[in-house]
């Protein structure tokens, strides 16, 4: 808030500037803002920034991507606009850092056969860390540092929603996801529940190709004598503690059923206790990392072979 000479309030406006190296995903988080409630401007000339900013009042909070391919980009220009507008009492500046190690940007440049922007005619690597030295004092002023290293667009979707969230401190998103603990517990799990106990549909022929969301299986989980109560002892310790969090201004929970493959009991828990907390009235997301990283394989190993016999000869 800032106090005009009339006495009245004006709420400050909220800029992100979203910057970091070429393929750490600045692009999926312009977007994920974008969905948030931001007026999101990508690849916006430094130079045009402050006529933007000295227009009108703006109703939404602004989200602008830096880019280094930008012609007037450089870290001493980034960090005078920062300066700039924290000296300013209309907006609220804060720097959103997207980082990656250098191994998986090289991955994901070769993945996409892209040249990267600061190496057009040698390797990634000397282009990304180029890029990486002249971000580095950029990196110093960063308010929300995200590491991209391990994430999907969904982890950074769900990350940035955790701090940049526009949505009023009355409402209480409610993520369920199901893992597999062979793979690693994911980022950010506030609750999570183990379900290895209960029967396994993996060593049923009829049911290992199928997984979590079919009918077969769930009804073959429900039937292990020990899943009834233990289904009803969680989902009434997640309605118990729901608001709780709301009353102390969570904006997001995310809750997470492992199993080993996590591929069937996991996914069972997570579909079934997505609809009962959505019955209940909480707004509830559902993701299945598992099943999109099989889905994601397979999509890859298609466009794998298919490039392969459009080079034969």
């Amino acid at each position: 808030m800032t106090t005009t000479e009339g006495g009245t309030e004006d709420v400050q406006t909220r800029v992100v500037l979203v910057t970091g190296p070429s393929g750490a995903g600045r692009s999926t988080a312009i977007n994920v803002l974008e969905d948030l409630g931001y007026e999101a401007i990508d690849n916006l000339p430094l130079s045009l920034v402050p006529r933007l900013l000295d227009g009108p009042s703006r109703p939404a909070p602004l989200a602008l991507g830096l880019d280094v391919r930008n012609r007037d980009f450089s870290a001493s220009a980034v960090i005078e606009l920062i300066d700039r507008l924290t000296r300013n009492p209309r907006y609220q500046p804060e720097v959103l850092y997207l980082d990656c190690d250098s191994t998986t940007l090289v991955r994901r440049f070769n993945e996409t056969r892209r040249r990267h922007p600061m190496a057009e005619a040698g390797a990634p690597l000397d282009g990304i860390q180029a890029e990486k030295d002249l971000l580095g004092p950029i990196k110093g002023r960063a308010d929300v540092l995200v590491n991209t290293s391990e994430m999907t667009p969904h982890d950074l979707k769900a990350e940035l929603a955790r701090f940049f969230e526009t949505v009023a401190a009355n409402r209480l998103t409610v993520s369920v996801q199901s893992f597999s603990y062979k793979r690693g517990v994911p980022r950010g799990i506030d609750m999570m529940f183990d379900c290895r106990f209960l029967d396994n549909p993996h060593w049923h022929a009829e049911l290992r190709a199928q997984d979590g969301r079919d009918a077969a299986v769930q009804h073959f989980v429900q039937a292990d004598p020990r899943f009834t109560e233990f289904f009803d002892r969680v989902r009434d310790l997640i309605l118990f503690v729901l608001p709780a969090h709301l009353s102390e201004g969570k904006t997001h929970l995310a809750i997470g059923f492992g199993c080993t493959g996590g591929q069937h009991r996991s996914v069972t828990l997570t579909e079934l206790m997505s609809l009962a907390l959505a019955e209940h009235g909480w707004q509830v997301s559902k993701r299945h990392r598992e099943l999109e990283r099989r889905d994601a394989d397979a999509a890859h190993h298609t466009v794998s072979a298919s490039t392969l016999q459009g080079t034969q000869i």
